[in-house]
């Protein structure tokens, strides 16, 4: 049965191995370079004291990877749900050749886990491998004080690329055994798979562990918009809020007045149409303004990478435990 299920999924093993061997060439030419630019430039930079033109230099450097690499991290799972998951049981189911061994003394809880197993773990070592380099390739970034807890680099790092490709294989297979149409069962998957993982990112992820709350004074670094406020005459000025939190990820920020109002235009005649910037910054300062920031910080990352790594290899155990009793009890 091993054998038989290898012959049916070395195609997609073959191409895989294809791809990753010649990423994994690139990122490894280019991410030595990468390594050596930083150490000789930025790493040194402030003995020269020309840090910003040795930064803006080191960033310039490879853009065409640094932009393909989001987009690989992002269609990688999505892809092994879709050309490995969703055709791994609904071919079959489609064609009838299941019925074949099932007569061939294979049990059908035999059958279908051998499937899961084997395509399973390929399917998760794939995602690793990819993870891996690309994680090393990024590090001399990420020394720049790039955010990790960004939400799309996020993504792009660590071992959470592992939870979202065996929930993406598991997910084509329930798929496929539910629908038993290929086309129909990869065009599911690609739904389900993308509505569950950006609501996750969106909804959840900030929340599986508490956040910290800040209240500090306004840390006002520009302002984003002046325009007319209540009657003709009367300014407004909406706040641009920057929290000197490196690395931590702000999810919303607040400002009050001391008596606890919002609303800044009236109170603020020297940020009016032809203010300066100076007498903006002195009159805000006036107030006493303080910013409530609800934020989780840089030093959680790993934290929540098991976290939600965890959620999704559990759905994915779900997932297969439902195929199980699915292929037990109603297919035939």
């Amino acid at each position: 049965m091993i054998w038989l299920t290898w012959r049916q999924f070395r195609a997609q093993t073959v191409v895989a191995a294809g791809a990753l061997a010649l990423l994994a060439v690139a990122l490894a030419v280019t991410g030595s370079q990468l390594v050596h630019l930083y150490d000789t430039t930025v790493a040194t930079c402030q003995a020269h004291h020309d840090c910003q033109i040795a930064i803006g230099a080191f960033e310039s450097e490879d853009t065409f990877l640094q932009d393909l690499i989001p987009v690989v991290m992002l269609v990688a799972p999505a892809l092994i749900g879709i050309f490995w998951g969703a055709p791994l049981i609904a071919h079959e189911l489609e064609t009838g050749t299941q019925r074949l061994a099932w007569t061939q003394s294979v049990s059908r809880l035999r059958w279908l886990a051998v499937k899961l197993s084997l395509a399973g773990l390929v399917s998760m070592a794939t995602a690793g491998l990819l993870s891996l380099m690309v994680t090393w390739w990024s590090s001399p970034f990420d020394r720049l004080g790039m955010n990790r807890l960004d939400p799309t680099i996020f993504s792009e790092r660590g071992i959470v690329p592992v939870g979202y490709a065996a929930f993406a294989f598991a997910l084509g297979v329930t798929a496929g055994m539910l629908i038993r149409r290929t086309v129909p069962a990869m065009a599911g998957t690609l739904a389900v798979f993308a509505a569950v993982v950006a609501g996750f990112a969106l909804r959840v992820r900030f929340h599986l562990i508490p956040p910290l709350h800040l209240t500090a004074p306004l840390n006002m670094s520009w302002v984003t918009q002046t325009g007319s406020f209540g009657r003709p005459g009367h300014s407004a000025l909406l706040v641009g809020i920057s929290p000197n939190l490196p690395g931590a990820w702000v999810n919303s920020a607040q400002v009050t007045t001391a008596a606890g109002r919002t609303s800044l235009g009236p109170a603020l005649p020297a940020c009016g149409p032809n203010f300066t910037y100076s007498a903006c910054t002195a009159a805000i300062a006036r107030l006493h303004l303080r910013q409530v920031i609800v934020y989780q910080p840089g030093s959680r990352f790993w934290a929540l990478q098991w976290y939600e790594t965890a959620i999704y290899l559990a759905l994915a155990l779900a997932l297969a435990g439902f195929c199980v009793w699915w292929v037990r009890r109603r297919v035939s």
